[in-house]
């Protein structure tokens, strides 16, 4: 129990992640006020002038005055950035430098009007977001909001005032905000305070007091910049409480849902949740629910759920789209498994019939929802007036041939009924045309079958219902009989209609999966990196229609990669996009808060590792927004792009780390190697010179002789080590070229062995040579260098045997083998002595070398043509014998006996 409780008394962890998500990036003071002239850029540029006072870096960014002298008066002795002059429409506008402020780096800016918006051709729409890039440059910023601003209450303050609010901030802004410091007067004294002029000029603070300055609009707005800040303050308490482990009584927090449909209300009621969640400190989500078949193809609708989504994700919400025939149910089970609390819905404004046909969907929702708390929003009329039934128009593509092919049913159905009239009295022929009906509904969809059902009704009327041959019904029993006829025809042409939509919507969805499929197929079999990249190049230029690039890191920098077509060059604004997706993790350029003035937009490849890219593509239509389905399958691809693209760099980087433990191996053998290999043989030369000069006279003859000869073998040994480490060097490199002469390989083992016997002593070497050796194809100095190096492998390992060099013929080739009579190697390790590095054995009592020999035999070998092995044990279950194998040239030659 007791280690319970103090586990109980550990810091949140998630309270821990939001304070270390924080280090690293500048601290952000909001100075909020009700209303324009409560005095908050006065007490910024106050507290600013303080610090800067007590020896503080400050920098002035932007400020306005708007004519008032004390507060121009604070800004003396300030250090205040150039403002950046951008000439629009025949005049210059003056905005913040954020380049300049990145430039100077200053440990404090000030920033003031946080809502404004930016000028066009701006880096960024909105001043919040330059803000925002100052603050993950590391540097400190304060700044001026006032009330009616803030997101989520923009609609509140518009409806309260009667103004609307066009320039707004993400609350997601304040929420992340260090400090938040409330400046505040009454109305009476802010009122008082226009009058004197002390906040607009004299004809404008009249305006202002007639139309947005009355008490009753100063009293809500200070109430809602009381109640924010006091949820500010509130949210900075618990996350203190959480992060220090101070005990509380946590309860368990809510989570909201919103739930909304394609009407003028979506808004609305996606503000009212974000209020709502708020006030209960709470998490939430926006959910779209949408019926298979009965997908929105209206523009404007689709537009007012993608502005809505788009809502909710600045105001700090989740958002989901859904697909389900039952809305209710989807959002309940939805609302279950993810443990939601609330749900926030709009009320229906279904009429009497269909709320008594359960069609509703509050009231069922309210209903239904037996284990969840259900909010029902009501909205004015005035803002969200009742929409008129519209009528479903059908799609054009399909109108014309499911119109012919309905006309043509009803024919077919009537010649039908007249060849069975003449052949059985039949007294009702109407399943004939309910057949026709449903052919239609089945091959050419719901309008088609409407369609087929009105002229089946004409034409039964007119070709089989007494009187023939017009559209009047003699008795009444006829007239029933043919209503029936056309409620039955209507209602199960509908059905199957329905059915057919929906077989369709499936088997477009199904064709978008296998287009999936197969775009992932393609990606996976591409290993290198631009096959990566035009294979999806390829694939997504077909989807957005226009052009596509892809920008990879290189050398710390975007670099353009791919591009179709493969003309396109990106402008300076363009790069700058594709830097700020690639950096940011989020879409810059067209139809974003980024740049959106550019042709282009860019995506950042996001993966598991971070951003690995940047995809950017130019849209056939620029005027037409990108559609969800547009944006799921863009969404899909470049996530299958991004896994491909950091497959292929994750084998550059695995190729690019063996490398890397190459050569570290290769610096830790050789400096090991220093200290014997090189150190040892220059101790002995120096040593033996020494004693020669000082010792010459005393020394006999015999002894100056072994001084000279271990001088002269220690040098041998310090020049072959040195060669080695030259020929290692110019095979890895590629700069070894050997050459491939005639050479007769009998000459070539005759000049190693006597280099080998001069080296190791006369006794240590025999050889044998067939008499019908051939001519091969190589180079004599590298095929020497090799029997050498063999030999002297043979010497150090062979525990002191003879080294037996034999060669012969066997069928076209020329077969050449070293064999010692030493202990032999290991069957595991018979390839891997042709290793760099590798060492084995113990070598004639000294250290081990650099383990290069037999991996620059292999090398020279290779050159050449040849093959190398090496077989243990070779005679008697003991030694070695390493085998080289080189084809016979043309010219053949028997040496003489």
């Amino acid at each position: 129990m007791a280690a319970e409780r103090e586990l109980d008394r550990r810091p949140d962890p998630d309270a821990l992640l939001a304070l270390a998500g924080r280090e690293g990036r500048g601290k952000l003071k909001v100075f909020l006020g009700a209303a324009p002239g409560v005095g908050k850029t006065y007490a910024m540029l106050a507290a600013a002038k303080r610090l800067k006072d007590d020896g503080g870096d400050v920098v002035i960014g932007l400020v306005e005055t708007h004519g008032r002298a004390e507060t121009a008066a604070l800004l003396e002795g300030q250090e205040i950035l150039p403002r950046k002059k951008i000439p629009y429409r025949g005049r210059e506008l003056e905005e913040f430098d954020i380049d300049a402020a990145l430039k100077r780096r200053p440990a404090l800016i000030v920033v003031d009007e946080l809502a404004h918006t930016n000028a066009p051709e701006s880096r960024h729409p909105k001043r919040w977001q330059d803000v925002e890039e100052l603050l993950d440059a590391a540097i400190d910023v304060w700044t001026a909001l006032n009330i009616q601003h803030l997101e989520s209450l923009a609609d509140v303050v518009s409806r309260v005032t009667g103004v609307a609010v066009r320039e707004t901030v993400p609350d997601s802004v304040l929420q992340n905000a260090q400090d938040v410091v409330l400046v505040d007067i009454t109305p009476e004294e802010l009122i008082q305070r226009l009058h004197e002029g002390k906040v607009y000029l004299p004809q404008m603070a009249r305006r202002a007091v007639q139309n947005f300055f009355t008490p009753g609009n100063l009293t809500a707005l200070r109430e809602l910049a009381l109640r924010s800040t006091a949820d500010r303050v509130d949210d900075q308490m618990v996350a203190f409480l959480r992060q220090n482990a101070i005990e509380g009584p946590w309860e368990t927090s809510d989570y909201l849902l919103a739930c909304i449909g394609p009407d003028a209300r979506a808004d609305i009621l996606v503000r009212t949740a974000g209020r709502m969640a708020t006030k209960l400190n709470a998490s939430w989500v926006v959910v779209h629910v949408e019926r298979p078949g009965h997908e929105q193809t209206d523009p404007v609708r689709l537009k007012k759920i993608d502005d809505a989504l788009q809502l909710a994700e600045r105001l700090g919400a989740q958002t989901q789209r859904l697909s389900a025939s039952d809305i209710v149910a989807e959002v309940l089970r939805y609302a279950r498994r993810e443990n939601v609390t609330q749900i926030v819905v709009g009320r229906s404004r279904a009429g009497w019939l269909r709320r008594r046909l359960g069609q509703s969907f509050s009231d069922e929702m309210v209903r239904r929802a037996s284990d969840v708390a259900v909010q029902v929003i009501t909205t004015p009329e005035r803002e969200a007036p009742r929409a008129a039934l519209r009528w479903r128009r059908p799609k054009l593509k399909g109108l014309f041939p499911g119109g012919i092919a309905a006309l043509a049913a009803v024919a077919f159905a009537v010649a039908i009924g007249e060849m069975l009239s003449l052949v059985l009295k039949l007294p009702n022929l109407s399943m004939v045309f309910l057949l026709a009906v449903l052919g239609c509904a089945v091959s050419f969809g719901l309008w088609s079958a409407v369609a087929a059902s009105l002229l089946s009704f004409l034409a039964y009327n007119f070709f089989f219902i007494p009187p023939l041959y017009t559209f009047t019904v003699a008795s009444p029993q006829e007239l029933l009989s043919l209503l029936v006829f056309l409620a039955v025809s209507v209602f199960t042409g509908t059905l199957a209609g329905r059915v057919h939509d929906q077989a369709e919507a499936v088997r477009q969805r199904a064709q978008n999966s296998e287009s999936l499929y197969e775009f992932s197929r393609k990606l996976a079999g591409a290993a290198k990196l631009d096959d990566v990249l035009w294979a999806a190049a390829a694939y997504l230029r077909k989807i957005v229609g226009g052009g596509v690039v892809f920008l990879i890191p290189e050398e710390g920098d975007l670099r353009l990669r791919i591009a179709w077509p493969p003309d396109v060059e990106l402008n300076e604004g363009e790069i700058s996009a594709a830097r700020w997706a690639f950096a940011k993790n989020e879409v810059a350029g067209w139809r974003t808060n980024t740049l959106p003035t550019l042709a282009k937009q860019f995506r950042p490849l996001v993966t598991p590792r971070g951003a690995v890219g940047v995809f950017g593509f130019e849209p056939m239509a620029r005027g037409d927004a990108p559609t969800p389905e547009f944006e799921r399958a863009l969404t899909a691809l470049l996530e299958q792009t991004a896994l491909a693209v950091d497959r292929s760099l994750l084998i550059g980087e695995a190729v690019r780390a063996a490398a890397l433990e190459d050569n570290e191996r290769l610096r830790t053998t050789l400096l090991s190697s220093l200290s014997h290999d090189l150190r040892t043989p220059l101790a002995t030369i120096s040593g033996a010179i020494s004693t020669l000069r000082q010792l010459r006279d005393r020394l006999p003859p015999k002894k100056s002789e072994e001084l000279l000869a271990s001088a002269e073998e220690e040098t041998e040994r310090l020049t072959r080590f040195i060669a080695n480490l030259l020929d290692m060097s110019r095979i890895e490199s590629g700069a070894l070229k050997a050459r491939r002469d005639y050479l007769d390989a009998a000459d070539c083992i005759r000049n190693a062995v006597e280099r080998g016997r001069r080296a190791f002593g006369a006794e240590s070497i025999e050889t044998s040579l067939a008499p019908d050796l051939p001519y091969i194809r190589g180079d004599a100095q590298l095929l020497e260098q090799v029997l050498f190096n063999l030999l002297d492998n043979a010497h150090k390992y062979g525990g002191g045997s003879k080294a037996i060099v034999h060669a012969r013929r066997e069928g076209a080739q020329a077969v050449i083998t070293v064999t010692d009579d030493g202990p032999g190697i290991k069957p595991a390790d018979l390839t891997r002595v042709f290793e760099k590095f590798y060492r084995g054995g113990k070598a004639d009592g000294r250290k081990a070398g650099t383990g290069l020999g037999l991996s620059i035999c292999k090398g020279l070998v290779e050159a050449m043509g040849g093959t190398i092995e090496a077989q243990s044990p070779a005679a008697r279950r003991r030694g070695t014998r390493i085998v080289l194998r080189f084809p016979v040239a043309e010219m053949k030659k028997s040496l003489p006996p």
